[in-house]
């Protein structure tokens, strides 16, 4: 069933997609039982700007983000962050440099420290 809806997904003109996104923001709106005004003010975006984007008309995504926060679900944003990975073989450099014991004090032998 997820790849069906990756396939789908793919398949999607752009305008769809953007259709959809509206779709989205229009049914947690009303899933919080908010009405458009509402949450444009919390948004700190005009009525008819949210309506353009539900609708997937004149749409930002500076709006988007701003409905998402105002509908606590920047969450779904997760999706796009990128973590930082390590190849295996920089992996294995940085395990053989690391330290495995402490060498403590040295002691020097044979020689008289200076009162300089």
């Amino acid at each position: 069933m997820i790849n069906k809806f990756i396939i789908n997904r793919t398949s999607m003109s752009n305008s769809a997609i953007v259709r959809s996104l509206g779709s989205f923001i229009r049914e947690h709106r009303i899933r919080q039982n908010k009405t458009q005004a509402e949450l444009a003010g919390e948004a700190g975006i005009s009525r008819m700007s949210l309506n353009f984007f539900e609708n997937g008309e004149n749409t930002s995504l500076i709006t988007f983000i701003s409905l998402l926060r105002a509908l606590n679900l920047l969450y779904t944003l997760d999706a796009f962050v990128t973590e930082q990975q390590i190849s295996p073989l920089q992996l294995a450099r940085m395990l053989i440099a690391k330290r495995s014991r402490a060498t403590g004090t040295s002691k020097k032998t044979g020689k008289v420290k200076s009162d300089w």
